[in-house]
């Protein structure tokens, strides 16, 4: 249990501090370390595949598209406005109030019996039922992606040519 608190407390730390931060850079960076968190979790609760998926994909992939993302289309001396303070206690509250929903209905929910059952099959075969089923459109995901990506490149290059005096 304290494994858990743990993995908990340093997820929902980063992604407070994600969320409250003005730099792109580091925000994506303690987003990247939230989802690690979130890996932490899925091994923590015992399912490996998922936390592998989590750690390949989100952690690999996806916010490497971020990151590219980010460094290629923002602008090279972009002013940083400073946070208004007005704005601090209206999120907090409301932050609390969806806390306190999730943790009465966390807490309002019956426990399931327990059963012991182990699966029918490894973690190999879990991804074969799962992957090998998908692989087109995984492909496609892929390259939709990919084209996203350099979409903003162009774009973010075109804007740079026409505000340049």
């Amino acid at each position: 249990m304290i494994a858990l608190a743990a993995i908990a407390l340093c997820t929902l730390a980063a992604a407070a501090v994600a969320l409250a931060l003005r730099d792109l850079i580091h925000s994506a960076l303690l987003l990247i370390a939230s989802w690690v968190g979130i890996a932490a979790f899925y091994l923590w609760a015992g399912a490996e595949f998922v936390a592998f998926a989590q750690v390949l994909i989100y952690v690999g992939a996806i916010s490497m598209v971020v990151l590219f993302a980010v460094l290629l289309t923002r602008p090279p001396t972009a002013p940083v406005s400073p946070a208004r303070s007005g704005r601090a206690v209206p999120g907090f509250l409301a932050g609390g109030a969806v806390l306190g929903l999730l943790a009465g209905a966390v807490l309002s929910s019956p426990l399931p019996a327990g059963t012991d059952a182990t699966p029918a099959f490894g973690v190999r075969e879990l991804g074969l039922k799962l992957l090998v089923p998908h692989a087109g459109a995984l492909l496609a995901t892929g390259a939709l992606l990919t084209v996203a990506l350099l979409g903003a490149v162009v774009l973010a290059a075109g804007r740079g040519k026409e505000d340049a005096p």
